[in-house]
C-alpha cells in the first residue's frame, strides 16, 4: 500500500554537496516511520542526487561521474538488488 500524501512530512534541512560539501537547503519528505521518500533542492545551483537511498544533493556543475565517485567514497559500492 503506498503512503498517501497526508501520512508523510516535510522538513526543511541543509545538506552539503556530496563532491565538494557547498551547503544546499533541502525539503525533504520521510513517511509516517521516517523512512526517506522524496527531496527538492531549494537553493540555486545544486540538484538532487537521483537514485540515492537519502538525500544528496551535488553542485550542478560537477559531472555525474564526480558525483559517483563521491557516493561510492562515503557510502560504498551500492547493493544489487536480486
Amino acid at each position: 500500500m503506498k503512503n498517501t500524501a497526508a501520512e508523510n512530512h516535510i522538513k526543511g534541512e541543509m545538506h552539503g554537496c556530496i563532491v565538494c560539501g557547498k551547503l544546499y537547503q533541502l525539503y525533504v519528505v520521510y513517511d509516517s516511520s521516517d523512512k526517506y521518500v522524496d527531496c527538492k533542492v531549494m537553493s540555486a545551483g545544486g540538484r538532487r542526487v537521483l537514485n540515492a537511498l537519502r538525500p544528496l544533493v551535488a553542485c550542478e556543475k560537477h559531472s555525474e561521474g564526480e558525483i559517483e565517485a563521491a557516493v561510492k567514497r562515503a557510502y560504498g559500492k551500492p547493493e544489487e538488488d536480486d
